[in-house]
């Protein structure tokens, strides 16, 4: 199984992995969360300058956020950038929009938008929105067409997997494990959490520090696709949901994604000052080297062919130096 890592887009994104590279991971994904981060494509060209070997991706795009004119064009240039090392995952969108209070896209546009992609990248004249369109790039200003990239789509239910069929090269995967991961050859499955020290307790300050934001997304999803009762049947749900009803109820989304996959916002410290750290264990891959070990190998037996790590805290190089003799030991 190849071990990779992702990274909630930041200004230390490209040197963040750089360190990646040279500690031998696979892959590098990163977020296109525009509400909390720096440009998704920006970021991957300052890497691709930075590094020589590691995989190079954004994990995943959102379609809403760019024409598929202007994600095709950019994917061209980090092709260029990066020869061999590019990978592009697309998703209806976590973070990407519900932080900005939008629902998730329809797998009906999902499907239009790969189509139009797709035929961008290979050179042919493709119709979005009404309109007759071409990647129309000169020598010099983009690879020739085609523009081969595995393309992978990050699916959950039925209508997803059947996307991923028909317009994908792989699945991509994260906090649930379908049941249908072995009809792929290619899965890369996004995980969070942290390797604790023999004797460290799971509410440590590392372990909050480090495992804390990968945690608090069983009650930022809990409220997404369940609402507030689902919040309040998790172990600290009712701190959790006092602070986000502060909130105008127009905003609360605001209050839910804060933070989101880099630091606990102020209900997401609530909840685990109330007793819900004791989900840590559960709620990500965190525990022991071998017990981390063991839920790599599970996964694997699951489907998995790439397990995807974001670290969390303020020592980027050394979460992922643990994780990777983890899950490699």
């Amino acid at each position: 199984m190849d071990v990779s890592c992702a990274f909630p887009t930041a200004l230390s994104t490209p040197d963040d992995i750089a360190v990646a590279e040279g500690l031998g991971y696979s892959r590098a994904w990163v977020y296109d969360t525009p509400q909390q981060s720096p440009d998704v494509w920006m970021t991957l060209a300052l890497a691709a300058e930075r590094t020589e070997r590691i995989g190079l991706g954004p994990g995943v795009l959102v379609p809403t956020l760019r024409h598929p004119m202007v994600n095709a064009a950019a994917t061209a240039t980090l092709v260029d950038l990066a020869p061999g090392r590019v990978a592009v995952a697309f998703g209806t969108g976590f973070t990407g929009r519900r932080a900005m209070g939008y629902r998730a896209v329809t797998w009906a546009f999902m499907e239009s938008y790969l189509r139009a992609y797709r035929g961008l990248l290979q050179g042919e004249v493709v119709e979005w929105e009404g309109a007759r369109m071409q990647m129309l790039h000169p020598d010099g200003h983009a690879p020739a067409r085609p523009v081969d990239v595995p393309i992978l789509v990050g699916a959950l239910g039925p209508k997803g997997n059947k996307v991923a069929h028909e317009l994908g090269d792989g699945l991509f995967a994260t906090l649930q494990v379908p049941d249908f991961l072995h009809e792929y050859s290619w899965v890369p499955f996004l995980l969070w959490g942290t390797v604790l020290d023999g004797a460290e307790a799971a509410d440590s300050g590392h372990a909050r520090d480090a495992g804390g934001p990968g945690w608090a997304l069983a009650y930022h999803g809990a409220y997404e696709f369940g609402g507030p009762d689902a919040v309040r049947a998790l172990p600290g749900g009712d701190a959790w949901m006092d602070v986000v009803e502060q909130a105008p109820a127009d905003e609360r989304h605001l209050a839910v994604h804060a933070g989101h996959c880099v630091e606990l916002n102020d209900a997401d410290r609530a909840a685990w000052a109330a007793g819900g750290h004791v989900m840590l264990p559960d709620a990500t891959v965190s525990g022991t080297p071998e017990e981390v070990r063991r839920r790599v190998d599970e996964l694997g037996e699951q489907g998995v062919t790439e397990v995807v790590y974001q670290p969390c805290g303020p020592d980027t190089r050394t979460e992922l130096e643990r994780f990777l003799a983890a899950a490699t030991s």
